[in-house]
């Protein structure tokens, strides 16, 4: 039975000590079905997202989906302390260590377990005296390892939240930019302005460092994949899949603008989309619903031309954006139904009502009075919005 302790507290101890390094310390992709992380978000997340699933309300179905991204990071801390705990108090159970426990004549697992409590979590609160060489050098160890996991703890969460923060600023200043959801169609009609070109070049360069970014810290930190964004029509998977539909429009579909930051841009976004789908072991989904059929098809195209931007008419166009499409759609709806996080339109059903229509309210107001009533003050303000291209 002592050994059966040891075995049973040293792999306690191993489990809980390796899966907290990969998770929290290594900066890669870490792999294993047997990993604590693995296994727990295999066993919590389909269940939490059937039963929040079930709430007929949009917001308060999103709350609930939102609260289990934090919930997962405590509960996941509270997996590894616990590992910690049982862990040296079977191996102080194995040793048989003599302990000088004055509520109990003969102490038992359960004053192992509280020796280990009060140690691991540095308590020190001394009513517990281990007699034995190597009580005191398991006590000396696992107190050693209780300051460092908190260390760890407490640097955890400013990383993981740091990168939360980094990852939705590009997605709040999208809503400017290309609506809410965001689309491709009302990216490019917003663009659609002397000048326009030069400024969507340039957002595709921001969108290229995001998905660089977007890589790097979810294939690191996978957890960061089930924080929601602030706002119910936003998403991370949103935004990005949406950056892809840009991309492919501009590659194969639309004149006078350079296709080269395009590229760039749908290659990292492709790749970022691709690696964060095989963290869940998600292969791209087949039997989708079209995203874009010919009838949408036509009335994005139609679209682009009403707002004056120069379209590939030929009969190859449909067939060339289908392929761009075929890359990354099958991840993303994969993403998209892990997550439950739905994914944008091409074009919107309906007028966008994005966070910025009160100042394109008072743009539009400003432009129908007549030139003798406008106030000379607004002028320097409808200046400065036309040069970050909010309208």
């Amino acid at each position: 039975m002592r050994a059966f302790y040891f075995c049973v507290g040293a792999a306690c101890l191993f489990i809980a000590l390796f899966d907290a390094f990969q998770t929290v310390i290594l900066p890669r992709r870490a792999t294993g079905r047997f990993r604590i992380t693995h296994m727990y978000f295999v066993l919590t997340w389909w269940p939490w997202a059937q039963i929040a699933g079930r709430i007929k309300d949009s917001r308060k179905r999103e709350t609930a989906l939102s609260y289990y991204g934090p919930l997962s990071l405590i509960l996941l801390i509270a997996i590894w302390a616990t590992g910690l705990l049982f862990g040296f108090a079977l191996l102080y159970a194995s040793l048989r260590i003599p302990i000088n426990d004055p509520s109990q004549a003969h102490p038992g697992f359960l004053s192992d377990l509280y020796l280990s409590g009060t140690t691991v979590f540095t308590l020190g609160i001394g009513d517990l005296t281990p007699h034995s060489p190597w009580a005191r050098l398991l006590v000396v160890l696992e107190s050693g390892i209780g300051l460092g996991f908190l260390a760890l703890v407490i640097g955890y969460f400013p990383v993981l939240y740091g990168a939360f923060s980094r990852r939705e600023v590009n997605i709040s200043l999208l809503d400017a930019r290309a609506g809410s959801p965001p689309t491709a169609a009302e990216l490019m009609r917003r663009h659609a302005f002397s000048g326009g070109t030069e400024a969507l070049n340039l957002l595709l360069v921001e969108w290229e460092r995001w998905s660089a970014e977007l890589l790097e810290s979810h294939i690191s930190y996978p957890l960061l994949c089930y924080f929601r964004s602030q706002h119910s029509n936003q998403s991370w998977i949103g935004a990005l899949t949406a950056v892809l539909d840009i991309c492919s429009l501009m590659i194969a579909g639309v004149q006078e603008h350079a296709a080269r930051q395009a590229q760039l841009t749908f290659a990292i976004a492709r790749h970022a989309v691709v690696d964060i789908a095989q963290i869940f072991s998600l292969t791209p989904v087949t039997d989708m619903e079209d995203r874009l059929p010919p009838e949408r098809f036509e009335v994005l195209y139609n679209l682009l031309c009403q707002s004056g931007i120069r379209v590939c008419r030929d009969g190859d166009s449909m067939e060339r954006l289908r392929k761009m499409r075929s890359l990354y759609e099958g991840y993303s709806v994969a993403l998209s139904r892990h997550l439950r996080m739905p994914l944008p339109p091409w074009v919107a059903d309906h007028p966008h009502k994005d966070n910025w229509l009160s100042v394109a309210k008072v743009r539009a107001e400003a432009e129908a009075a007549p030139a003798e009533n406008v106030n000379l003050n607004i002028a320097p303000i409808l200046i400065t919005d036309e040069e970050h291209h909010i309208f």
